[in-house]
């Protein structure tokens, strides 16, 4: 179970990096999929925000995939990780959408 820990690692990797890209860019970023970003009053407080949500994320993410590690092959355990990853997601679009409604122009 080593090596699906792993790969949950590289995914979680990619939620720091996009983290990393939201922090460091310099117009405002979108979090959803292939929607345009909104107009915002302060593009650095608000891409702090939407970095801080995908770094949160990142480290919620890593730690539901710990049960990976201790598990074995058909474990419930697992359970953990994917009922955990369905609220996280949840959480993060409900926390984006405050965040969208506070710095929108």
């Amino acid at each position: 179970m080593v090596v699906g820990f792993l790969i949950w690692s590289i995914c979680a990797l990619l939620f720091l990096g996009t983290a990393v890209y939201a922090r460091r860019s310099k117009q405002a970023v979108g979090f959803w999929a292939n929607v345009k970003a909104p107009e915002v009053s302060d593009v650095k407080e608000y891409n702090r925000a939407v970095s801080n949500l995908w770094l949160i994320g990142a480290f919620v993410f890593e730690l539901l995939g710990l049960p990976l590690l201790f598990a074995h092959q058909n474990s419930p355990l697992f359970i953990i990780g994917v009922l955990g990853t369905v609220m996280l997601v949840l959480g993060m679009m409900i926390r984006y959408s405050f965040i969208e409604g506070r710095y929108r122009k």
